[in-house]
């Protein structure tokens, strides 16, 4: 019996592997958004003679929105990765990303938390660029959902604060 236990035990962890090819469709993902961020750009340099200061920024929003979502992809394949698979082997690599010697799934979900707050707030503020020329309850929707990442935000990071103090009282005595 303590075979077969053994056995299904060691599947089990196996099963963890099954998610390599998300993150390796992510990758493809990013590889879309660097595509778009490329055509935006040459939107915005080709038209630069010819379009209005609200335009320009509302294409340089776009652009910056690109790359937040791109940054979260990144936290996602490489924290994910590390968090969920596999341990990646950079103790030595000159670009490791300073979070990624901390990261867990607590630290990943407050900085996935914050940065959907971060592409809210791009989004919001090309919402209030155009405001004329959207109706009100779009306006209101688009600030109360940004209200709620805000929110929600917020009570992952308590959360996590709360299970890490509780861990910590857990360990001290013992």
């Amino acid at each position: 019996m303590s075979t077969i236990v053994n056995r299904v035990e060691k599947f089990i962890f196996w099963s963890r592997w099954l998610q390599a090819p998300l993150y390796l469709g992510l990758i493809v993902a990013q590889g879309v958004y660097v595509y778009q961020f490329m055509l935006e750009l040459m939107h915005l340099v080709a038209g630069a003679g010819n379009l209005g200061e609200a335009q320009i920024m509302l294409i340089v929003l776009g652009l910056i929105d690109v790359v937040m979502v791109a940054n979260l992809l990144v936290m996602v394949i490489i924290g994910g990765y590390e968090t969920f698979v596999s341990r990646l082997d950079l103790d030595d690599h000159p670009d490791q990303p300073e979070w990624l010697s901390h990261v867990n799934a607590g630290v990943l979900k407050v900085k996935l938390a914050t940065a959907l707050i971060g592409i809210s707030s791009i989004h919001l503020l090309k919402t209030f660029i155009n405001a004329e020329q959207l109706a009100d309850r779009v306006i209101i929707a688009q600030a109360g959902l940004h209200a709620l990442f805000l929110l929600s935000a917020i009570a992952i990071a308590v959360t996590d604060k709360i299970m890490i103090s509780t861990a910590l009282i857990g360990k001290n005595s013992h």
